[in-house]
């Protein structure tokens, strides 16, 4: 645990310890695809453990790891009908209820640092826009955002720079993500994470937008993937921790006090603990053979630009995605990240 999180926890618990006893407690079942031994499975049980102690035990957190109850993309939808109560998982994975949730959760190229996105979520608007125009709609409270940091594109052929991108065949999730890289004469393939491995062995692919360097590492991707770009530029996934807003209501307020502050010393140590191992990892498995790609000033600078246009394409959909966008774009532009 970090000293910042736990100056947060150890100022929590003080705050919290006046907490009375209640005659009945809460429960609160929550689904995540994480699986409980990964990086933030693991940070996800210490949350557990903290907001049991935070309130003595006053609410009971039953979770629910690697879509165990319903697919990665139906939790939300369960939340808020009530088959479960929060959604612990991905943002962009419902953007089939709107294009907004796309921009919510990656806007591609936008940020240099995860510490940059949770500034504009907590500090600068974020948060009230996404639950005005996309979690009110579900029903659902968000209570915060929270991720690892810069994905890394894996390939069993040089990735240098713009250049290499001609006719490379990836996978790569679905939305905002097929339409930039395709623009640049790439060839996404949409395909699950799980098939991941599999594609790149059998040459269905030859390379893919899997995970961070140390999870592409930990899949055995660099088995026959053996050139990487690291420190990664396009992509950073956001995750969430919302609840049906029937079952956040019923939570006494010095709970959801607890939860939203274990919360946000996870989002802080995921962050940093993704960025000590994915530099580890950078060591290994440069020693091992692979070989890494930073790229340039000037072709990172030219896929900002480049993306910018695509995000503009997605905020036209709908007027959830242009009010996610306008609020992105004012973040960006008063921290000089775009002109």
């Amino acid at each position: 645990m970090t000293t910042m999180t736990k100056y947060l926890v150890g100022a929590a618990v003080l705050a919290l310890t006046a907490i009375p006893a209640t005659a009945q407690d809460h429960k609160l079942r929550i689904q995540t695809h994480f699986g409980a031994e990964s990086t933030p499975g693991q940070l996800i049980q210490r949350f557990i453990d903290e907001v049991q102690t935070m309130t003595g035990g006053a609410v009971e957190i039953q979770m629910h790891y690697s879509s165990e109850v319903v697919g990665q993309t139906e939790v939300m939808s369960a939340a808020s009908q009530g088959i479960l109560d929060c959604d612990m998982g991905g943002i962009t994975g419902n953007v089939g209820k709107d294009a907004g949730w796309m921009l919510a959760g990656d806007i591609m190229g936008g940020y240099d640092t995860p510490y940059q996105f949770l500034s504009w979520f907590y500090h600068a608007g974020g948060r009230e826009v996404v639950q005005e125009h996309l979690y009110d709609a579900q029903d659902m409270h968000v209570v915060g955002f929270w991720l690892q940091g810069h994905e890394s594109l894996s390939s069993t052929a040089p990735l240098a720079g713009f250049a290499d991108l001609k006719d490379w065949k990836f996978r790569s999730p679905p939305g905002l993500e097929t339409e930039i890289f395709a623009s640049f004469g790439a060839k996404p393939v949409v395909m699950d994470f799980g098939e991941v491995p599999n594609a790149l062995r059998t040459g269905i692919v030859d390379g893919a937008d899997a995970s961070t360097l140390n999870t592409n590492a930990n899949l055995g991707l660099f088995d026959v993937a053996k050139h990487a770009t690291y420190p990664g530029f396009h992509s950073m996934p956001a995750e969430q921790l919302s609840c049906n807003k029937g079952a956040w209501a019923k939570l006494p307020a010095s709970v959801q006090k607890a939860i939203e502050v274990s919360l946000k010393g996870i989002a802080l140590d995921l962050a940093l603990l993704t960025e000590i191992r994915d530099n580890e990892t950078a060591t290994r498995v440069q020693a091992e053979g692979v070989t890494l790609y930073d790229w340039s000033t000037e072709d990172r600078k030219a896929f900002r630009e480049f993306a910018q246009g695509r995000w503009a394409d997605w905020g036209a959909k709908t007027p959830a995605a242009q009010a996610v966008l306008a609020s992105h774009l004012s973040f960006m532009r008063s921290v000089g990240l775009v002109n």
